[in-house]
């Protein structure tokens, strides 16, 4: 269940908003002012954030130029949802780092809609699509990971572990990274059970030949990539 955090000062817009979210199956967390909307982020990363253009404290531009700035909250999805629909307003909020932009009064089929498509850009690990790498071939929707004709089996972390590092190659994580996405922002344990997990993972990924994909970088985290096996 996806959580969005709504950024609204107006309590009657913001409940319409929640409601129909809340139908549509995701989790709600409600702010009226920037103060709260900050202070919602700071206890759970949401996995998508509406903002007004208007609220006590600071503008929903302000905020996500301020998102966009921290390595924490950088990519978090973010959909400005205002009253203001002049073009130079639609460009400040796009320019400022808003994913979406969404003009006041809208439908909730577009709303919905808007929601699903910028959540399937930003967060691919989220996708029932098939990945492959390296010679693995990771598939969501049956919980498979298999390597030609043999099969690996996973837990369900090392499950999820490996399907962020697969729709990540290349890319270094380090611990505290794997840990928010993988695990949950919310989740409070210690940065060393990654590598307990990228252990078991490894292991679990030997018998087929690829645990060499996984490549650890020195005081920076892991990541997985072809010239590891060179």
């Amino acid at each position: 269940m996806a959580r969005v955090l709504v950024v609204e000062d107006e309590p009657a817009i913001a409940e319409l908003i929640a409601i129909n979210l809340r139908h549509a199956g995701f989790e709600v967390v409600i702010a009226a002012s920037a103060e709260q909307a900050q202070a919602a982020v700071d206890a759970v990363l949401p996995d998508l954030a509406m903002l007004d253009w208007m609220l006590p404290g600071a503008s929903g531009v302000e905020l996500t130029r301020r998102w966009r700035q921290s390595p924490r909250t950088r990519e978090l999805p973010i959909i400005m949802l205002t009253a203001r629909a002049e073009e130079r307003d639609k460009v400040a909020g796009l320019d400022a780092g808003a994913d979406d932009y969404l003009v006041k009064p809208f439908s909730t089929g577009e709303l919905l809609a808007r929601i699903r498509a910028v959540l399937r850009r930003r967060a691919p690990t989220a996708s029932e699509a098939v990945v492959e790498f390296g010679g693995l071939r990771l598939d969501p929707s049956t919980r498979r990971v298999s390597c030609g004709e043999a099969e690996c089996r996973l837990g369900p972390t090392e499950f999820k572990l490996l399907h962020y590092l697969m729709t990540h190659p290349e890319h270094v994580h380090s611990r505290s990274q794997l840990l928010d996405r993988v695990w949950g922002d919310h989740v409070f344990i210690e940065e060393r059970t990654v590598d307990v997990h990228i252990k078991r993972l490894r292991e679990a990924l030997l018998p087929v030949h690829c645990a060499q994909l996984i490549d650890t970088v020195r005081g920076a985290g892991y990541r997985l990539t072809h010239s590891a096996a060179a």
